[in-house]
């Protein structure tokens, strides 16, 4: 009981993120494998400003990391309990 008391703000700080639709598009789609921002901006169907803002509070959170190659950036989950936690969701919602 004691690791459940001490793992709810991380948790919560988690599943707040997953909260918004565009972050968890973002996640689902990068769950599939490393990802280009204007990919995941057609995914999204929003502007490129607006998915870099999104990128860039997700890596802040911990939730995605980056790569760059020449002159693209490509995004994967930082976390294997996030895609654990996603894997789940699909399981359960997307079946």
């Amino acid at each position: 009981m004691q690791e459940i008391i001490e793992k709810c703000d991380e948790v919560s700080a988690v599943l707040k993120s997953l909260s918004h639709p565009v972050r968890l598009k973002v996640l689902c789609r990068v769950l599939e494998g490393e990802t280009s921002v204007s990919d995941l901006t057609d995914f999204c169907g929003i502007a490129q400003s607006a998915m870099s803002q999104f990128l860039i509070r997700m890596r802040s959170e911990g939730l995605l990391v980056s790569r760059k190659e020449g002159t693209h950036v490509y995004y994967g989950i930082a976390d294997a309990r996030t895609k654990k936690l996603l894997k789940a969701i699909k399981e359960i919602y997307c079946r």
